[in-house]
């Protein structure tokens, strides 16, 4: 795993939500669960929306575009908690106010 800078802590107030694209043009869905820095992929399997422009309530965020809902803690859907719609889940850190982002890296 490699960890990446993603964002500023302080851009991350509690009980919020960030959209954020790693230079790669990854998305990211950052999450301020009391003081708890949690990041998933940023794209809903739904219909693509930006989880990360969504709204936090406690663990769950909702997509902004449809409503479907998803625990930002493991990824998956409310409503339909099989894998196929669960979104990625991604390590995450902060050093020095910084947030960092684990991402896999490729083995050859």
């Amino acid at each position: 795993m490699k960890y990446r800078d993603v964002a500023k802590l302080e851009d991350l107030e509690p009980g919020t939500c960030l959209s954020v694209e790693v230079d790669d043009g990854h998305g990211v869905a950052l999450f301020n669960v009391d003081g708890e820095i949690l990041a998933l992929d940023n794209t809903c399997p739904h219909a693509g929306g930006p989880l990360g422009e969504g709204t936090l309530e406690g663990e769950v965020v909702e997509c902004p575009w449809h409503g479907w809902e998803f625990n930002v803690r493991t990824g998956q859907c409310i409503e339909n908690p099989t894998p196929a719609w669960a979104v990625p889940c991604f390590q995450t850190r902060v050093e020095n106010g910084i947030i960092q982002v684990a991402f896999p890296t490729e083995t050859p």
